[in-house]
């Protein structure tokens, strides 16, 4: 009986796993549509051959791609309600991943994130303003899509 409790358990706790991502990542999708912006999907880098070249063997897969005044837009989202290692590990990856997006002519790197996890990691993302130029959050993000408009 305590066996299949556990299994009950964890399928439950998996059901749940990244439900904060994929509503993230609907809020942003009805964003970018209340701007008007045309937008894909879930974009492999192998889209794009100058960024695959750039980015070498890791095969990433960015939450949308969209373009705005001859530059394409390749983002990621994520959400966090709580704190831990996973949020400074975030902030690292793409502060690497940042720069060298961003090399590629015609490229630029964005990281929309939120939530009350960060209440607890306020520095990591700190560190990662210095290096990410287009970081925004839910009320920010569509200040940024309005600018690409003017």
């Amino acid at each position: 009986m305590d066996y299949v409790f556990g299994v009950e358990v964890g399928m439950d706790t998996n059901a749940r796993k990244n439900r904060n991502g994929t509503v993230m990542e609907q809020t942003v999708a009805g964003i970018l549509q209340q701007a008007g912006l045309n937008f894909q999907e879930q974009v492999s880098c192998s889209n794009y051959p100058a960024l695959k070249a750039a980015l070498g063997a890791d095969e990433k897969r960015f939450d949308f791609a969209f373009s705005a005044k001859g530059t394409t837009y390749l983002a990621e989202t994520n959400f966090y309600t709580s704190g831990g290692s996973k949020l400074n590990e975030v902030a690292r990856a793409y502060s690497e991943l940042s720069p060298i997006v961003n090399a590629v002519s015609g490229f630029q790197f964005v990281w929309i994130t939120d939530g009350i996890g960060w209440n607890s990691a306020k520095n990591k993302l700190e560190e990662a303003f210095r290096v990410v130029p287009h970081i925004y959050n839910l009320t920010t993000f569509p200040l940024f899509l309005d600018s690409l408009k003017k």
